[in-house]
């Protein structure tokens, strides 16, 4: 572990024992920032919600996760013909204020007869004066970085941050007191990332830049991670913002995983951004399931969205992602029912049912419409039109597809298994372009996202993530330092840029 300076200022060497060794910390200057054809079916029906504030309970006793064969993923289960069931059957798959100034058109040249008289007062013109408007705001200050992605080591109860222009960890985070079971993460416009764990179920915020870390101790210095092996103990680590635990979620499959941030806009007025919101989806021991939605600053929870005719007795939200008003679309496991969320009502509008019953992970493209990998039946991969309230399915895509993510030229990725590959669709035309694009050395493709310069990350459960190239689908690198990585979200935040109002 290294100490750092938020300035980035020189500091005195120190020593300090980390797990009965004795290490010598080093301070360094600067921050984290690296510059570096389907049928249609369904119309959905509107519910109403129970909305409450709470504030957060308790952590759970539990340090251990629950799945078949003690793994950490959810099981996939559905009564399809067993040939068309996945390959591992044990696991789950600013405003812009500024105005141009207005002037006045009067014609300057008036009749002597009604030319109004000189004074001495300020103005001696006979023009009105312009309009100015509304003052531009200065570009919000705040530090921000997307080069990174977040994964999380789902065995090992921590989170890598990797450089996507190298493939370095630069750092990795407990994700909670005990060892939890994050898969989740969603980072906001920001860069900072949320990370939810499945059980103990709870939340996490990490800052992606120092300038955001907090020295809780008040030594002038940010205790934090520097590296693949510099892991500091539960509550050590200073740019470990906040956490949350969730007590009343049912166990494993009730635990924490959809998680999304929403977009916020610069203040016209104050020319502050307001900290984003989070929303969090779970299913509690009583068999409702919540939408959390907190306070991006604090962790503290400012909505509770109950949604009573879920199928609770199986798993909660299980993805999660916001269009640009910030509301919340969620799809659930398998047959489980899909909802939007909206950011402004919190009123809950039941999606309806997808062409065949195999949900799995899930995106939102810049039209607000929702793209769900399906890893069985007769499509692998749905489209949800949420204008026209309708589903699309694409008919066969090679195999199962799990994870799902968008990118900003309008083509859909999916992580594909059994066999493993990358799959690419595209928005427009609602078409597969290529089913079959090979990843050598893959076994368990699970999650997919897109980095800050559009290459697409697909995270495999064998301990390995793919870079691609999405023109010429050539492999750029691999990161091979994972352990038992399990997400399939807005690692990135490419998903939020996407859709957010600049």
């Amino acid at each position: 572990m290294r100490c750092v300076s938020p300035s980035g200022s020189p500091l005195v060497l120190r020593a300090l024992g980390v797990l009965g060794l004795g290490l010598a910390l080093s301070a360094c200057g600067g921050d984290d920032t690296t510059s570096a054809t389907g049928t249609a079916s369904g119309s959905g029906s509107t519910n109403t919600t129970a909305t409450t504030n709470t504030s957060s309970g308790s952590e759970s006793d539990s340090d251990t996760t629950a799945g078949p064969g003690g793994s950490d993923s959810e099981s996939m289960t559905s009564d399809s013909d067993p040939s068309t069931t996945p390959t591992d059957p044990s696991t789950d798959p600013s405003t812009d204020p500024s105005t141009d100034p207005s002037t006045d058109p009067t014609d300057p040249s008036t009749d002597p007869s009604t030319e109004p008289t000189t004074s001495d007062s300020d103005s001696d013109s006979d023009t009105l004066e312009p309009d100015m408007g509304v003052e531009q705001c200065p570009p919000d200050s705040q530090e921000k970085t997307f080069d990174y992605i977040w994964i999380a080591n789902t065995s090992e109860g921590t989170v890598s941050k990797i450089n996507t222009m190298n493939g370095v960890t630069e750092a990795k985070y407990r994700t909670g007191p005990q060892v939890a079971s994050p898969s989740r993460t969603s980072v906001n416009q920001f860069g900072d990332v949320a990370v939810s764990n499945r059980e103990p179920a709870g939340v996490t915020k990490i800052s992606a830049v120092l300038s955001r870390c907090v020295d809780k101790n008040n030594n002038n210095t940010i205790e934090t991670s520097q590296g693949l092996n510099d892991v500091l103990p539960w509550g050590q680590d200073e740019c470990v913002l906040w956490f949350v635990p969730i007590d009343d979620a049912a166990g494993f499959q009730g635990g924490t995983r959809a998680t999304a941030w929403e977009g916020t806009k610069q203040d016209p007025v104050t020319c502050e951004t307001p900290d984003p919101r989070l929303w969090v989806g779970y299913r509690s021991n009583d068999n409702i399931v919540h939408v959390l939605r907190f306070e991006g600053a604090t962790g503290a929870i400012l909505d509770d969205v109950q949604i009573n005719n879920w199928n609770a007795s199986t798993w909660g939200p299980y993805g999660g992602a916001v269009n640009s008003a910030g509301d919340f679309f969620t799809n659930g496991y398998d047959s489980e029912l899909s909802a939007r969320i909206d950011a402004e009502t919190l009123e809950v509008q039941n999606l309806g049912p997808s062409p065949d019953n195999f949900k799995y992970g899930m995106g939102v493209d810049a039209n607000g419409n929702m793209w769900v990998g399906s890893f069985s039946g007769a499509h692998n991969l749905y489209f949800y039109d949420a204008q026209a309230d309708q589903w699309q399915g694409l008919g066969p895509g090679g195999g199962s597809i799990l994870g799902v993510a968008v990118d900003h030229e309008g083509r859909v990725w999916g992580a594909g298994t059994g066999p493993c590959r990358l799959v690419e669709a595209d928005v427009e035309t609602k078409t597969f372009t290529n089913t079959n694009i090979a990843l050598p050395g893959c076994s368990q493709p699970w999650g997919v996202s897109v980095d800050n310069e559009g290459f697409v990350w697909v995270v495999d459960k064998g301990n390995i993530a793919f870079k691609v190239d999405p023109d010429t689908y050539a492999i750029e690198l691999t990161v091979t330092d994972l352990i038992g990585p399990y997400t399939y979200s807005d690692m990135t935040g490419q998903g939020l840029q996407l859709v957010i109002i600049q």
